[in-house]
């Protein structure tokens, strides 16, 4: 199998050529699916020898002048010299996606392979080996992630490179920024609590996705202290409404903070700095929350319930296992995913399974929330459904804690005259 420095000597002198010539090229990453379910169903050599034909099929299918590299079980680099458009890149693409309708094997334990392809250009996507692979490799990875034969590498793939030591400085420093969701009553048509959400604008970088930076804290020491400041950064806004009736408060907690000692207490210990009663907090979790350590997720949820704070099973729908969760832990709401949400108005499918849903949290004495509402007919969809809450930029994007706390300061003060006269009227 040939190592990585060879390949990107190879790619370094088709660099060169192209520089002498004015041109440019591409690498492609392709995949086999299906090389490494041969090994380990007929053995490891009849799993060699589909590796070598795959890679004489790629090879017989395209130009003479174009190189095949083995970089891995079931991976391939392709060096193209002279191509520099999309259309070349796709026909070559399909040359290779024909040639493997043939099975792999053939003679002993045939089997079919999928390639599986990720295409970037020289010079637009990448100076150097390095980088042209890397790119190559997340144009394949996207390409997977569709469940597409071919995709090309666009800058967007690229991942925000987060230094440890920045992020830290950022969440020490309160760098990062609050952001609330509004949350609706669907059927009163009203807003009655918001979603908290973490945003992080990087001096150099710009603004960096908390799908990325989230991660890489809790891949780090630093998701407590991310949570400690999601949960502070929250109240203090919050407290600008102490005085709405029933208004909520919804904190994302990654699985990886209920294995730390002291949650409960933390929690309980700002609301009581920004005087908010508990009954103002959402919780919300993932199932992935209980794949760590189930019974100690479930007494720390418990915990947080006795004290009257709500728990929603976010992203309900996406996982393997949610069903089985409702009956362990004391959630009082599912928030329905909006990968189902979307679909419920031109899929009739995914419209019954919504349904469903919704009559099962209401069967289990649970609010259903909507995620992801970006349309009226949507909208409507979900009010005939009985579902009780819903989000989305149909309702209200995410926007500035504090301008939206501005937005609803007046409904705030309004109720907070009207609880003083109460009071004296009492």
């Amino acid at each position: 199998m040939l190592n990585r420095q060879s390949l990107f000597a190879a790619i370094d002198a088709q660099i060169a050529d192209a520089r002498a010539a004015g041109g440019g090229f591409a690498v492609m990453v392709v995949r086999v699916s299906g090389l490494r379910d041969i090994a380990l169903r007929f053995g490891c050599e009849s799993g060699e020898r589909a590796a070598d034909s795959a890679g004489a099929l790629l090879a017989a299918s395209l130009r003479p002048a174009d190189a095949v590299y083995r970089c891995g079980d079931e991976s391939f680099v392709v060096i193209l010299p002279g191509l520099r458009s999309q259309n070349h890149a796709l026909l070559a693409a399909t040359r290779l996606v024909r040639t493997f309708e043939q099975p792999l094997n053939r003679h002993s334990a045939p089997w079919r392979g999928r390639p599986i392809m990720g295409v970037a250009f020289y010079p637009e996507h990448g100076g150097d080996p390095d980088r042209l692979w890397r790119h190559a490799e997340l144009a394949v990875d996207e390409a997977a992630r569709r469940g597409e034969a071919c995709a090309f590498y666009e800058p967007r793939d690229v991942p925000a490179e987060i230094v440890y030591q920045d992020l830290r400085e950022a969440i020490e420093t309160s760098r990062l920024r609050a952001y609330f969701q509004p949350v609706w009553a669907l059927r009163e048509r009203r807003i009655v609590g918001v979603e908290s959400l973490a945003r992080w604008t990087d001096a150099l970088q710009g603004d960096i996705l908390p799908s990325q930076f989230v991660p890489f804290a809790e891949q780090s020491d630093l998701i407590a202290s991310l949570t400690r400041w999601s949960i502070n950064a929250t109240l203090r806004h919050a407290a600008a409404l102490s005085s709405l009736p029933g208004f909520a408060f919804a904190i994302n907690l990654s699985p990886r903070v209920f294995l730390a000692p002291g949650l409960t207490e933390q929690i309980l210990d700002a609301l009581q700095i920004w005087g908010l009663p508990p009954t103002a907090i959402v919780v919300e979790v993932t199932e992935t929350a209980f794949v760590n350590d189930l019974a100690l997720t479930v007494r720390v949820l418990r915990r947080l319930r006795e004290h009257g704070m709500r728990i929603a099973i976010d992203d309900f729908g996406t996982g393997y296992s949610s069903i089985a969760y409702l009956a362990r832990f004391p959630a009082t709401e599912l928030k329905i995913d909006k990968s189902l949400i979307g679909g419920i108005v031109n899929d009739a499918r995914t419209r019954k399974l919504v349904r469903a849903i919704v009559r099962l949290a209401h069967h289990m004495d649970l609010n259903a929330t909507a995620e992801g509402i970006e349309d009226q007919a949507t909208l409507d969809l979900l009010l005939d459904m009985d579902c009780d809450f819903g989000q989305g930029y149909h309702l209200g994007a995410p926007e500035a804690a504090a301008d939206l706390v501005a937005k609803l300061a007046p409904a705030a003060a309004s109720a907070a005259l009207a609880r003083q006269a109460q009071g004296r009227s009492a």
